[in-house]
């Protein structure tokens, strides 16, 4: 059983940088594909970025390609999401998930683990 924590949402104006952090507790995150996942009020669940188990692949969405990274540091057991020039249809609550050795998946669905979100607000 893997236990994750989302931290470092906020509010940021448009333009502006936010790093999220996933911690995770329980089992070593080092075996799990890692993603993020957002959600904005009354639309479905969206992928932002994977990582795989090892760090070596990464795939984003074309919303967010070019402005948002997404990293891990497996010695400290945590997966970041580096925000830059972000844009007030950012705005969401952003969850982080895990797949034991999964594929990089875009699909919620597919993802065993989820933390509780954090909310990030970007105004105009």
């Amino acid at each position: 059983q893997v236990q994750l924590v989302e931290t470092g949402g906020g509010l940021v104006q448009a333009g502006g940088s936010l790093r999220l952090s996933c911690a995770a507790s329980g089992r070593t995150l080092s075996s799990y594909t890692t993603a993020w996942f957002r959600q904005a009020p009354g639309k479905e669940r969206e992928f932002v970025a994977v990582i795989s188990w090892n760090g070596g692949y990464t795939k984003y969405p074309d919303s967010v390609k070019g402005r948002f990274t997404i990293s891990r540091d497996n010695a400290k057991n945590m997966v970041y999401l580096q925000m830059s020039s972000l844009r007030p249809e950012d705005t969401a609550v952003y969850y982080c998930a895990a797949n034991l050795y999964g594929l990089l998946s875009t699909t919620p669905g597919t993802y065993d683990y989820w933390g509780q979100g954090t909310q990030v607000t970007v105004s105009s």
